[in-house]
């Protein structure tokens, strides 16, 4: 299901938080409250694909928090859990300290308030959201379990979102920080293309 420009459901949740407490009531709303967030769900902790996307995503809050941004993770596995597996080096599988915080959801409710439980029921898929300051979700992708995320799409993501915002343009295939938009209009459209269309 989709859930472009619809406001992101609130969950109020356990969490364990960057320096490793555990907040037993942790209010996405409240988190998020006027930034930008990119909620992501994964299967499963101590499993294989995920924590290179957990590791992936800490690596890169330097670049998320330049943008505004809040990343937050998401599994049905409790905040032990959670917690065990930071504690676990990664070098035994583990994803050691991260810098945002993991979610606790083991009654599938926030799962199944975004649409992203999997078929078996198990499990989340591995699915992601990009909510705008408003509060409305501007992105959504969902991967079938074998296939792990690109997180530096996101930081692509966010930027083109902000350009948009910033500038009233679009961003076309392929846009990067620094590239030029497009008026949203016909003459727009075509000026771009004769300037860009070979690169495309």
């Amino acid at each position: 299901m989709h859930m472009i420009n619809r406001a992101a459901p609130d969950f109020t949740a356990a969490a364990v938080l960057p320096d490793g407490t555990i907040e037993e009531n942790f209010v996405l709303a409240e988190v998020i409250r006027d930034r930008y967030a990119v909620l992501f769900f994964y299967p499963l902790d101590f499993t294989f694909v995920c924590p290179t996307e957990l590791i992936a995503f800490h690596r890169r809050i330097p670049d998320f928090e330049r943008r505004d941004t809040m990343v937050i993770g998401v599994s049905i596995d409790s905040q032990y859990s959670h917690l065990a597996w930071r504690n676990t080096p990664v070098e035994a599988g583990g994803v050691g300290a991260l810098d945002y915080p993991l979610v606790a959801d083991p009654s599938h409710r926030i799962v199944t308030a975004y649409g992203v439980q999997a078929a078996t029921g198990d499990v989340a898929l591995r699915a992601s959201f990009l909510i705008d300051r408003a509060g409305l979700i501007r992105h959504q992708s969902v991967n079938d379990l074998p296939l792990g995320r690109n997180v530096d799409e996101y930081l692509r993501l966010i930027d083109a979102l902000q350009f948009h915002e910033q500038h009233g343009e679009v961003c076309p295939a392929g846009w990067q920080s620094g590239d030029p938009g497009m008026r949203a209009e016909s003459e727009g459209a075509a000026r771009y293309l004769r300037e860009h269309a070979a690169r495309l």
